[in-house]
């Protein structure tokens, strides 16, 4: 799958006649505001305000020292996969108050791509029940952040009890790259996953 290069245009090119859904989703500081602003070719919308002394009160900042900000609504980003198919990140919030949020986000998506942080994977477990919940096919990215412990993706399968089918990568949300291969991965898996229903 090779990717359009990016575009000055904010508008659609003419030719684009399909617009496929993906959710960007995973705890707080996770980053996929930076994984959403990586990939998209055109400047993404990000609804981000300066966390407060009162928001310490009901998130989780272990391990965040240096940030600053955090999504309150959504990131939204766009990526022309050829001339007539166009594919739209939606990233969500990660706080617990905002669940509601995004499960409503999900309405339209063929997939979601689930960031998680050695340092944090039990942070992991109430996303992926909650999209398990809506039926809601996912892959799973571990977001390298310098300094986080290295594991081997065989003992982050086995600790976040993931199936056998279901994708697991690393990447680094910083990277082109490393972003499109995770997305690549779910992708993939996506249309396996039709292939099969249509053979049922």
């Amino acid at each position: 799958m090779g990717f359009a290069p990016a575009s000055d245009d904010v508008y659609l090119r003419p030719t684009v006649r399909r617009a496929l859904k993906v959710l960007v989703v995973g705890h707080f500081a996770v980053g996929k505001t930076t994984f959403v602003g990586t990939l998209s070719e055109i400047r993404p919308l990000r609804t981000e305000e300066v966390l407060t002394q009162a928001g310490a009160l009901v998130d989780d900042l272990a391990g965040t020292r240096d940030k600053t900000t955090t999504t309150v609504a959504l990131d939204f980003g766009r990526l022309t996969l050829n001339p007539s198919l166009v594919l739209y990140l939606f990233g969500t919030p990660g706080q617990r108050r905002f669940t509601r949020l995004w499960e409503d986000m999900t309405s339209g998506a063929l997939g979601a791509l689930v960031l998680a942080d050695t340092r944090r994977l039990s942070d992991s477990f109430e996303v992926m029940g909650t999209l398990e919940d809506l039926g809601l096919p996912y892959a799973v990215a571990v977001n390298d952040f310098d300094g986080a412990p290295v594991h081997d993706l065989a003992e982050v399968r086995e600790a976040l009890d993931l199936l056998p089918e279901t994708p697991l990568v690393r990447c680094d949300a910083r990277d082109p790259d490393s972003s499109t291969r995770a997305l690549i991965a779910l992708a993939a898996y996506l249309l396996s996953r039709d292939a099969e229903l249509e053979h049922a």
